[in-house]
């Protein structure tokens, strides 16, 4: 019997070296020890400096955290990286509006990250207290992760930001170290959300 392929999990910032990849290594380094094999998270930017590798400040966040900078070359974002994903999370809305241009039909399964993590909350909340699907165990992992970003943009007026900046994390490049603590602040919530939700889900659904 074959293996049904991974979820596939794509990251994108502007050059590709210091947003997205702590978001990519992360995600990997945690759903990997939830489900090994059931994931796959890459990364894309796009205006990337292609085939640079982390920057060293966003490398540091990374093996904080437990994950591996090692072997990182930045990439370009194209329409045939985006073609097969399940899921895109950007680290800004102008990310998310780049991805769109070059694949309209990506519409409801590209979000920023802190956006898609507010609306996983939501499903949370509505998970313990409503029949609506999201704790069915009958439900294999890849099809309840395949469904999922309908779910979430369904319940995204719910969740607007306050301010438009809160969608976005912070692009530390040449800023300064601060700027990469700010970066780190905006986007460990988001992270920890949303593996939160995926143990979760891991655990209920089989596959």
């Amino acid at each position: 019997m074959e293996s049904s392929p991974p979820i596939r999990i794509l990251t994108v910032c502007t050059g590709n070296i210091c947003r997205s990849p702590v978001a990519e290594r992360l995600l990997q380094a945690g759903l990997d020890r939830m489900k090994p094999g059931a994931f796959e998270v890459e990364s894309a930017g796009t205006r990337a400096m292609v085939g640079q590798p982390v920057q060293p400040s966003s490398a540091d966040i990374i093996r904080s955290y437990g994950g591996t900078p090692e072997g990182f070359a930045a990439r370009q974002l194209t329409p045939a990286i985006l073609r097969d994903t399940d899921l895109v999370l950007t680290m800004a809305a102008h990310h998310r509006g780049e991805a769109l241009q070059m694949d309209a039909s990506l519409l409801r399964r590209t979000f920023t990250i802190r956006e898609f993590a507010r609306m996983l909350r939501v499903l949370e909340q509505r998970g313990s207290t409503q029949r609506d699907g999201t704790a069915d165990p009958a439900v294999d992992l890849r099809s309840f992760w395949r469904e999922l970003p309908a779910r979430a943009a369904a319940v995204r007026h719910l969740t607007v930001a306050q301010d438009a900046s809160d969608d976005d994390v912070v692009d530390p490049y040449g800023r300064g170290e601060g700027m990469y603590r700010q970066m780190e602040y905006e986007l460990a919530p988001a992270l920890l959300t949303i593996l939160r939700f995926a143990r979760t889900a891991t655990e209920l659904h089989n596959g």
